[in-house]
């Protein structure tokens, strides 16, 4: 396996939040996928990088990249950052999963009582058997959900109960982007933009604004290659982002089970991430730690 032939996937999730594959499983997976590198960004969890670091042991031609996954609000939308290269025992990092944790328990529990009040009362075992990391997620009630009461798939619970506009639906509260990227920052990670274009219009105009606003207050890089990207989507992102001085990054956004069609490594089935792109990501690492 070279660099030329090997890919990588700098966005991937496991059952410490809401993927299905345990993180010490990611490593083996990523060396059968052909890849020479691979991050583990939980949602708003480090819970499983130190299996995940440690299963990587086994396979020295695999570089492991401590990651997480954060969101934040910027007007009356919801974007996320990938950190990578973090400390995930840095202690301000610690502080801000802690806030972040109680805020998801929070709406957990909202979405609980929601869903009994629909008329589709969930127990404590039934969420456990659905599995999960430290706090329970959407994908964890969809799965309790259908096999509960026979829905045909996660999707169909989904589109009835738990995505935005339906009845069992609750916003997060999350903290704006700045504070996302200075968390990042503050285990020494690199903060990236993930999956910019991601379901939004106008793409150009809304890509441009926010690597405008946040490029100078320390966004490092975007995520130019993803699952749902095409030609004209990475395109566009390379283009902003070295008008804008960032870094490129790329990932499948990888949950196994959860998310069937996406693999990881490749996608949809047609995403390849240059391994080139580490070389400019570890860059601004090394220029934030040594200006």
């Amino acid at each position: 396996m070279t660099e030329s032939t090997a890919g990588i996937d700098l966005h991937v999730h496991s059952t410490a939040s809401d993927g299905s594959v345990p993180p010490e499983k990611i490593p083996e997976m990523a060396v059968s996928a052909n890849l020479c590198a691979v991050a583990l960004t939980d949602h708003d969890t480090v819970a499983g990088i130190a299996a995940f670091l440690a299963a990587a042991r086994a396979f020295p031609q695999l570089e492991a990249i401590a990651g997480v996954e954060l969101a934040a609000q910027y007007s009356s939308r919801e974007i996320h950052f990938t950190g990578l290269f973090i400390d995930p025992e840095a202690p301000a990092l610690q502080d801000f999963l802690e806030r972040q944790r109680q805020e998801r328990l929070e709406r957990a529990d909202g979405i609980r009582r929601r869903l009994s009040s629909l008329g589709y009362p969930l127990t404590d075992e039934e969420i456990a058997e659905a599995g999960g990391g430290e706090v329970t997620g959407r994908p964890h009630f969809a799965r309790a959900l259908q096999k509960k009461y026979s829905f045909s798939s996660m999707t169909e619970v989904f589109d009835k109960l738990l995505k935005r506009g339906c009845p069992a639906y609750i916003p997060r509260k999350l903290p704006p982007p700045h504070a996302v990227i200075e968390a990042i920052h503050a285990a020494g990670g690199v903060a990236v933009w993930a999956h910019p274009v991601y379901r939004q219009r106008n793409e150009r105009s809304w890509v441009r604004r926010i690597m405008k606003k946040f490029a100078p207050l320390g966004l490092d890089a975007a995520e130019s290659y993803y699952s749902l990207f095409g030609p004209a989507e990475t395109e566009l992102i390379t283009e902003l982002a070295a008008e804008y001085g960032l870094a490129l990054s790329g990932g499948s956004d990888f949950h196994g089970e959860n998310t069937p069609r996406i693999a990881l490594g490749s996608g949809a089935g047609k995403m390849f991430v240059p391994a080139h792109l580490l070389q400019e990501l570890k860059k601004k690492k090394a220029n934030r730690t040594h200006p």
